[in-house]
C-alpha cells in the first residue's frame, strides 16, 4: 500500500474511534444511486448492465497495465532489465496513445518521465 493510502486509512480509523462517523444523516440506507448526468439516459442501463458485469473499457485496462509497468521499473534493479521495462512502457504509452489519445496516455507519460529521471542506469 502507499504512503497516501495508509495515510489516509489511518485518518478514517482515528475518525471511527473518535465517533466521527456515528450517527451519520443516511445511516444504514442505501447510497444514492450514482448515475452520470451526462450519459444518455439511453445509455445509462447498458453501461450499468457492463459495470456490474466487471466490464472495464480499454483504455482504462492500458491505463492500469503501463501503471504496472511503471511501478514494476521502479523497483527493478538489474540494469538490462531496467533498460528493457523503459522500452516496454515507453511502447504500451505509445500504442495506447495511437489507440486511444487523450489525457490518460498524457498523466501516464509525465509519470514515466519522472521515473525514469530518478532510475539510474549505470554505464556498465
Amino acid at each position: 500500500m502507499n504512503v497516501l493510502a495508509e495515510l489516509a486509512e489511518r485518518a478514517i480509523r482515528e475518525a471511527q474511534d473518535r465517533g466521527e462517523f456515528d450517527a451519520l444523516s443516511g445511516q444504514g440506507r442505501p447510497l444514492p444511486e450514482a448515475s452520470d448526468p451526462f450519459m444518455p439516459e439511453t445509455l445509462r442501463m447498458a453501461y450499468k448492465v457492463l459495470k456490474n458485469g466487471g466490464y472495464i473499457p480499454k483504455e482504462i485496462q492500458n491505463q492500469q497495465e503501463i501503471r504496472s509497468l511503471i511501478e514494476c521499473l521502479e523497483h527493478e534493479t538489474d540494469e538490462s532489465r531496467k533498460m528493457r521495462q523503459i522500452q516496454k512502457v515507453q511502447l504500451f504509452i505509445a500504442r495506447a496513445k495511437m489507440e486511444h489519445g487523450g489525457l490518460l496516455q498524457e498523466e501516464n507519460e509525465k509519470y514515466f518521465q519522472k521515473v525514469v529521471a530518478r532510475v539510474t542506469l549505470n554505464k556498465a
